[in-house]
């Protein structure tokens, strides 16, 4: 077709209309194909919002939980460090010196109370009933004194960081 036939056929499908304002306004008359496309057009609009929305909120998730647990790591490069500071104290005879033993005492008091101003919560479960999911259990023993799947002792302390587990607690427990 030519361009002249082409621009008579889109005139034809267009009404013109006279604003108050003098302006001079051209409605067309959709057809289906463009209704469809516009609806179209508009769903993809409405979900490609949701989406954005979705992922502002994922990402103020992510970014709170990266505040929230990123002590985590530093967490678990400590623990060897606590453990030793526990080890030497039950290691103190009573033959030793007790400034020594109160020295260290102290050393492990002030490096905890560090610890528990960033939420990092030792879990010292003895005589708890026994969670797989914050304790290891290490031995099973008989104790006519406890029931069963209660905890008799505690090998190594376990440690959380506000409710997440970093390690759990080494546990004995008891099964009659």
């Amino acid at each position: 077709m030519s361009k002249k036939k082409d621009k008579d056929i889109q005139t034809e499908d267009k009404t013109e209309d006279v604003c108050h304002d003098g302006e001079t306004l051209v409605e067309s008359e959709d057809s289906p194909d463009q209704a469809d496309l516009i609806e179209e057009l508009e769903d993809k609009l409405l979900r490609s919002r949701a989406e954005i929305e979705n992922l502002s909120r994922r990402h103020l998730v992510d970014l709170e939980k990266a505040h929230k647990y990123g002590v985590e790591n530093l967490l678990s490069e400590l623990l060897p460090v606590i453990d030793n500071l526990e080890h030497a104290i039950n290691n103190f005879g009573d033959d030793s010196r007790s400034e020594d033993r109160e020295g260290i005492e102290l050393t492990l008091k002030s490096f905890e109370s560090a610890l528990d101003k960033f939420n990092m919560i030792p879990i010292n479960p003895l005589g708890e009933e026994f969670n797989p999911e914050m304790h290891e259990a290490v031995s099973i023993q008989p104790d006519k004194d406890l029931e069963d799947n209660q905890i008799s002792d505690v090998l190594q302390r376990g440690w959380q960081v506000h409710e997440r587990v970093v390690r759990p607690a080494r546990v004995i427990v008891v099964k009659n």
